[in-house]
């Protein structure tokens, strides 16, 4: 499918800001809006800047973001923080969890006829029931996000993510480090960003529906279903499409 209209929360990110280039560079997608707290520098766009909207909205007043407004095909989140950019568990809450939700709930049409996809940037070990903070968030989230009723949720669970990130964590480069050499023996535990962000691009245009034999995990039930794609998984359908 060629066309497409694409929304894309969180493009400053780690993966996000990859993603938002691949996006721009896609004939697959028409049209290309980055939404958020910040966006992304036009000197930092290396094409399509044509089919670019970029909006800066308040999470806190997401109904002067105008996003039910927008008949979006595809709504992609990359939207996320830690523990201690946000200050509080409480804080970290609200944007990994309520500004996800609540954003995505503002962007799905109201119109029945219209068949939306949406695309979310978990992690591994995410986990409803986890004693954990940040496992249990991005389980709740995916629980929450499937309740929507969009006609396609995909959740990404990747493992390590290899990435440059502009805030500095010592602990995060030390296990990108040992997940790399790992990965040489194991396909879980590491993820190239460049790779997952393609990946994000073509699940997004093409659905889960289209996505290789034994790669899709459905989890959720009869009434609030999703697919899951873990580290493996993500990795075999960048070699599929490649």
């Amino acid at each position: 499918m060629t066309g497409l209209n694409a929304l894309i929360l969180g493009a400053t990110g780690a993966t996000g800001k990859h993603l938002l280039q691949e996006l721009l560079a896609s004939p697959q997608y028409a049209n290309v809006s980055e939404y958020g707290r910040r966006v992304t520098p036009a000197e930092r766009i290396t094409a399509g800047k044509g089919k670019l909207e970029q909006k800066v909205i308040d999470f806190e007043k997401l109904d002067e973001a105008e996003l039910k407004d927008k008949r979006w095909d595809v709504v992609f989140i990359t939207l996320g923080t830690t523990h201690k950019q946000a200050g509080s568990a409480a804080a970290f809450e609200k944007i990994d969890r309520e500004y996800v939700v609540n954003a995505a709930r503002a962007a799905k049409s109201d119109d029945p006829n219209h068949p939306q996809r949406l695309l979310y940037l978990s992690s591994i070990g995410a986990d409803p029931a986890a004693s954990s903070l940040y496992p249990k968030s991005k389980g709740l989230t995916e629980r929450e996000l499937a309740k929507l009723g969009y006609n396609d949720t995909v959740i990404f669970r990747p493992a390590v993510l290899g990435t440059e990130r502009e805030d500095s964590r010592p602990l995060e480069h030390v296990a990108q480090g040992v997940s790399r050499l790992l990965s040489t023996f194991s396909s879980r535990i590491y993820m190239p960003v460049p790779t997952l962000a393609k990946v994000m691009r073509d699940v997004g245009a093409v659905g889960s529906a289209k996505l290789p034999s034994g790669t899709v995990q459905q989890m959720g039930d009869s009434a609030t279903p999703f697919s899951c794609l873990n580290n493996s998984a993500i990795l075999a359908i960048a070699d599929s499409f490649s």
